[in-house]
Order: structure tokens, then C-alpha cells, then sequence
């Protein structure tokens, strides 16, 4: 019975660790779909921001960063969202595509 409830506060931290890392995974996921719809707009003469802006979920827009590379294409960072929403996180995850116009 005691070790059942010492047990518990480290099952609820084992399954808060592993949805964060569910969590990084998915943003990783969604950030490489917005650099492609970036690169897409880009190569149509389009704004690549609002594209990827477009192809992310609203609670992903806040910490959207994009930015034109060097032999074409885009790279687009975000925030990696926390479990809890009030913290901020240092933490970002980027992608970055191109569709193969170079110089």
C-alpha cells in the first residue's frame, strides 16, 4: 500500500516526461509542413510567413519564426509548447525545405 502510493508521483512524472517528448515530436512534425508550404509559396512569388503561419495550428503562431536561406528556400522555427501553458520554453525545433531553385 506505501509502495503504491510512493509510486505514483513517479508514474505521473514518467507519463508528463513522455507527452512532452510526444509533444517535441509533433511540433517537429507540423514545423517541416509549414517550411514546405513556405518553400512552395516562395516559388510561386508568394509570402512564404503567411503560408507557413497558415499550415500551423493557432497555438503554434506565436513563436513563428521565418527566414529566407541563402540558395533558396526557407527555414521555419517555433516554440516547442509545454505541458504547462503559462511557462515559456527556450526551446525551439526548426525545418527548413527548398524545391530545389538554386542560383
Amino acid at each position: 500500500s506505501v509502495e503504491l502510493v510512493a509510486m505514483v508521483p513517479v508514474v505521473l512524472l514518467v507519463g508528463a516526461v513522455a507527452w512532452q517528448l510526444a509533444l517535441a515530436g509533433h511540433t517537429a512534425w507540423l514545423t517541416a509542413h509549414a517550411a514546405r508550404a513556405a518553400a512552395r509559396a516562395d516559388a510561386v512569388g508568394k509570402g512564404p510567413a503567411e503560408a507557413a503561419r497558415s499550415a500551423l495550428p493557432g497555438s503554434l503562431e506565436d513563436g513563428l519564426e521565418v527566414e529566407p536561406l541563402e540558395r533558396g528556400g526557407v527555414r521555419v522555427s517555433v516554440k516547442v509548447p509545454l505541458l504547462m501553458r503559462r511557462w515559456d520554453t527556450p526551446v525551439r525545433v526548426g525545418a527548413s525545405a527548398s524545391l530545389g531553385r538554386g542560383p
